[in-house]
């Protein structure tokens, strides 16, 4: 609306915003889940409505996560968890209901889709099917996912308990071959000791060996998109 226009122009210039204006979005954020809860409800009725519902695979995800004022920001512009956290369900006949915390990426849904349909995999894929994960066979140590800032690249590495993020100076695209060397800054997130992201733990002596377990991640990552480059 013209209300929520003139609040971004706001953040835009760097103002800060009052509790009111805070609220608005808020409120208009939880109106669209609401509503797109609701479409998905419709489709679901409209699936069992035409007995199709037993034989159709659902898969429901949000291609990001969304700053509703945490670290001062409003929006999806970020390496933080609350911007590369997104949704993913997936609903197929006889697939047991569970949950998992395992990490995951979005490259990972269609294999796993060619797997829940049987169908054969390319072999070019970068992503790998989470039906072990789904059937609690198997788990994923970490997820990759990247975003921008100050003309610079930051690479960040979650796996179940830590995000690392390497800022490199490698420019807006991804390059596989990018030199680790010109990184200017890390970030090493403890997400048991601090959920909310309000420390990072890079320059902490007794994180020294998880750096470089996280590093050691980041490498692998770069050696697989190489791979599957050439």
């Amino acid at each position: 609306d013209s209300k929520g226009e003139w609040i971004y122009e706001k953040l835009g210039k760097g103002e800060k915003l009052s509790m009111e204006e805070q609220k608005h979005l808020i409120h208009a954020y939880m109106a669209t889940v609401s509503f797109v809860d609701e479409q998905v409800g419709k489709i679901i009725q409209e699936l069992k409505s035409h007995d199709m519902y037993d034989n159709t695979i659902i898969v429901l995800w949000g291609d990001h996560g969304w700053h509703l004022g945490d670290h001062n920001m409003w929006g999806k512009a970020s390496n933080f968890e609350q911007a590369t956290r997104s949704p993913l369900i997936l609903s197929a006949p006889d697939l047991e209901q569970r949950k998992t915390s395992n990490p995951s990426a979005f490259v990972d849904i269609y294999p796993t889709l060619c797997e829940m349909a049987g169908l054969s995999l390319p072999d070019h894929l970068e992503g790998e099917s989470l039906m072990k994960i789904m059937n609690n066979e198997s788990t994923k140590p970490y997820a990759v996912s990247q975003y921008t800032r100050d003309q610079k690249m930051g690479y960040a590495v979650r796996d179940k308990r830590y995000r690392y993020v390497s800022w490199v100076e490698e420019g807006f695209h991804v390059n596989p071959e990018a030199d680790l060397s010109k990184t200017t800054d890390v970030q090493l997130f403890d997400y048991e000791k601090d959920p909310l992201e309000t420390v990072n733990f890079a320059n902490h002596p007794e994180y020294d060996t998880v750096l470089k377990q996280m590093e050691s991640k980041l490498h692998s990552f770069y050696k697989q998109l190489t791979l599957i480059n050439e």
